[in-house]
């Protein structure tokens, strides 16, 4: 059984109904298990190019380097890791040249989540504010933490997490793809569960929807992330639609038949 095979992917992105063009990006190769999420930096010219250039170089990046290793079989999840790091540090340096060599698009820069699925564990990266979440037993947990001047505020016990939900400052990014000639990435690796789903999305989502709606919408479409994707985009606008909204959803999914089998086999286990 191929990740292809196990992995239903939907995504959806929308301009939302105050911003005259959309600098989210979004893109997936089911092939490899991979989905990659951009957020263009509102305020700044090239969003929509930034978002763009790193969505296309993290999947070109991970179609070449894992083809090199064979799919990315044999090799550990540490070294798959360093690959998708990799491939996140070559998304930068082109939005960073991208930015010196075109005075219009100067100060571009974007955030982003990667997740990439492999067998048994699932390896997510981010930087900015776009966050990944998992729906588990029907309970949404967010695997990532803002790289926000507010969430810094948060974990310094300066602000509670009410305040900075409302607080005027909680889109400012303390760290984004392109502004400078290097960037720290956050990765970490988790184990995958038969039925899990993965969120990826634009901070135009969580800013509009509480956790408990998204988690609401999950548990209603678990079969069917299509609609989950589309439904969640539309609440986001109906909530006032205030920034571009984009979401990425991956889902597991097992026949029952062979459900047994293929996840002691996902886990590495014999039976």
């Amino acid at each position: 059984m191929t990740l292809k095979e196990t992995l239903q992917i939907a995504g959806c992105t929308d301009p939302g109904r105050t911003r005259a063009r959309n600098e989210d990006a979004i893109g997936e190769d089911a092939e490899l298990g991979l989905m990659v999420l951009a957020d263009g930096m509102g305020g700044h010219s090239g969003g929509d190019v930034a978002s763009r250039i790193a969505v296309d170089t993290i999947i070109a990046e991970l179609r070449q380097s894992l083809a090199r290793a064979g799919g990315g079989q044999g090799e550990s999840n540490d070294e798959i890791s360093l690959q998708v790091r990799e491939a996140v540090i070559q998304a930068n340096r082109a939005i960073h040249e991208a930015a010196a060599d075109n005075v219009g698009n100067a100060g571009m820069g974007t955030t982003l989540a990667v997740a990439l699925l492999r067998p048994g564990r699932i390896i997510l990266a981010h930087v900015g504010d776009s966050r990944i979440y998992r729906f588990r037993n029907g309970e949404l947990e967010q695997l990532t933490v803002d790289h926000t001047l507010i969430q810094e505020l948060v974990d310094r016990g300066l602000c509670s997490a009410d305040q900075a939900r409302t607080s005027l400052n909680r889109n400012l990014v303390t760290r984004a793809l392109g502004i400078d000639s290097s960037v720290a990435v956050d990765i970490r690796e988790e184990l995958v569960m038969p039925g899990d789903i993965y969120l990826l999305c634009s901070d135009g989502l969580n800013d509009m929807l509480e956790d408990a709606m998204i988690e609401d919408v999950l548990g209603r479409h678990q079969a069917d992330p299509h609609e989950a994707s589309r439904e969640l985009v539309r609440h986001a606008n109906e909530s006032g639609g205030r920034d571009n909204v984009s979401v990425l959803i991956g889902r597991t999914s097992l026949a029952s038949r062979t459900r047994g089998r293929w996840y002691h086999r996902l886990l590495g286990l014999r039976r």
